[in-house]
C-alpha cells in the first residue's frame, strides 16, 4: 500500500514470535503511526480510529490458528468475534470510514472432507474453535451490513482467501514455518497429515484482491461489492502436503529428511478447496502465480533470510516483481 501512494497506520499486538516479518523487513518504516493494543479493547481501538481517520480499513486482527484454538478457545472467540463486532460498532459513528474489508478464512464453510469447491453462498460453519468463530465474524459482518450499511456512504465486504504462504511466516502449527526452520538448518522434518489437500496461494494474490475489493465497495456506490469473496488459486489439482513439502524442499536446495507421519490429525480438515469465479468475474481478479513461482519466491525471502540480506529490500523487491505480472 506504501508503494500504491497510500498512507498507512496499523492498529496490533505485538508480534508472538521472536522471529517476524515485521522486524525482521523493519517494516515499521512503512507506518504514519502505530500502536500495540488488543482489538478486544473497544475504547483503545475507537481512539485510534479517531485519530488517524482513515477512509480504508482492512481488519486482519485475529486469532489464526487452528490448533491453538483448542488451546485458548476463549481468546480466540474473544478476538476473532468479540474484536470484529467492535470494529463494525466503530464504523457505524464515523463517516469518514468509506470502506472496510474484513478477512476471514477458507476454513468458514461447513467442511464434510468432500471433493468440492467452496463458493461463496455455501453453508457456514466450523466443527473447530478456530473456523466457529471465523464464520460468526462472516455472519455477524453480513448482519452488520445489512442492518446499518444499506444506505451508508461505507462499503463492508468480507474476504476468504485460500492457504496463503510467503516469506516472513514464522507462525507455529504451520507448514511452512515448520519446514522452513528444518530445510534452513538441513534438519529432519517430522509433518502431520501428509495427505491433505489444501488451495496454496502466494500472499501477494489476495492482497491483490483485497485492493481491488476495497476500491469496488469504496463510498458503497454499487451493493454488489458488499458481501462476501473468496479469493484462491484456479488450479485444477491442488498439491497435498505430501508434495507440497517434497517440492519447496528442492527449492530450499535442502539435505534435510522428511518423515510422514501414518497417523492422521483429526483435528484439521482434509481436502479444503475454494471457487473464485465471483471474484473473478465481478472484481476482474485473477491470480497470477503459479504453485512453482509460488515457492520459488517463497524460498528465495527465507534463503535471503540466512544471507543475511536486507529482507526490506527483498521484499520490496518481491512485491514490483508481481506487479509487473498484474500489468
Amino acid at each position: 500500500m506504501k508503494i500504491l501512494g497510500a498512507k498507512i497506520a496499523g492498529y496490533s499486538l505485538n508480534p508472538i514470535t521472536q522471529k517476524n516479518f515485521f522486524d525482521l523487513a523493519k517494516l515499521k518504516r512503512i507506518f504514519e503511526i502505530e500502536k500495540r493494543k488488543n482489538i478486544q479493547d473497544y475504547k483503545s481501538l475507537e481512539n485510534f480510529i479517531k485519530k488517524f481517520k482513515p477512509g480504508i480499513i482492512f481488519h486482519l486482527a485475529a486469532q489464526p490458528q487452528v490448533l491453538e484454538s483448542f488451546n485458548d478457545p476463549y481468546d480466540t472467540v474473544k478476538t476473532n468475534v468479540i474484536g470484529t463486532t467492535n470494529l463494525l460498532e466503530i464504523t457505524k459513528k464515523y463517516k469518514f470510514i468509506k470502506s472496510v474489508v474484513i478477512i476471514t478464512t477458507d476454513k468458514v464453510y461447513r467442511n464434510a472432507n468432500k471433493k468440492i469447491k467452496f463458493s461463496e453462498d455455501y453453508a457456514l460453519g466450523g466443527d473447530d474453535i478456530y473456523s466457529s468463530s471465523k464464520a460468526s465474524a462472516d455472519i455477524i459482518t453480513s448482519s452488520y451490513q445489512k442492518s446499518f450499511f444499506k444506505n451508508s456512504k461505507c462499503g463492508i465486504s468480507t474476504a476468504r482467501a485460500g492457504n496463503c504462504i510467503g516469506g516472513g511466516d514464522w507462525t507455529k502449527f504451520r507448514i511452512l514455518t515448520d519446514s522452513s526452520e528444518a530445510f534452513l538448518k538441513n534438519k529432519n522434518l517430522l509433518v502431520r497429515n501428509p495427505k491433505s489437500v489444501r488451495p496454496w496461494q502466494h500472499v501477494l494474490e489476495p492482497l491483490l484482491g483485497y485492493i481491488i475489493l476495497a476500491q469496488k465497495n469504496f463510498s458503497n456506490t454499487n451493493p454488489k461489492f458488499n458481501g462476501s469473496w473468496n479469493f484462491g488459486p484456479v488450479n485444477r489439482k491442488h498439491l497435498n502436503v505430501m508434495d507440497f513439502v517434497n517440492l519447496y524442499k528442492k527449492k530450499m536446495r535442502s539435505k534435510s529428511k522428511i518423515i510422514f507421519e501414518k497417523k492422521s490429525d483429526n483435528r484439521e480438515k482434509n481436502y479444503l478447496d475454494l471457487s473464485s469465479n465471483k471474484s473473478i468475474k465481478l472484481l476482474k481478479w485473477k491470480p497470477f502465480l503459479n504453485i512453482d513461482q509460488t515457492l520459488e519466491l517463497t524460498a528465495n525471502w527465507y534463503l535471503s533470510y540466512k544471507q543475511k540480506k536486507d529482507l526490506f529490500l527483498v521484499s520490496s523487491d518481491q512485491i514490483k516483481y508481481f506487479t509487473k505480472l498484474i500489468k
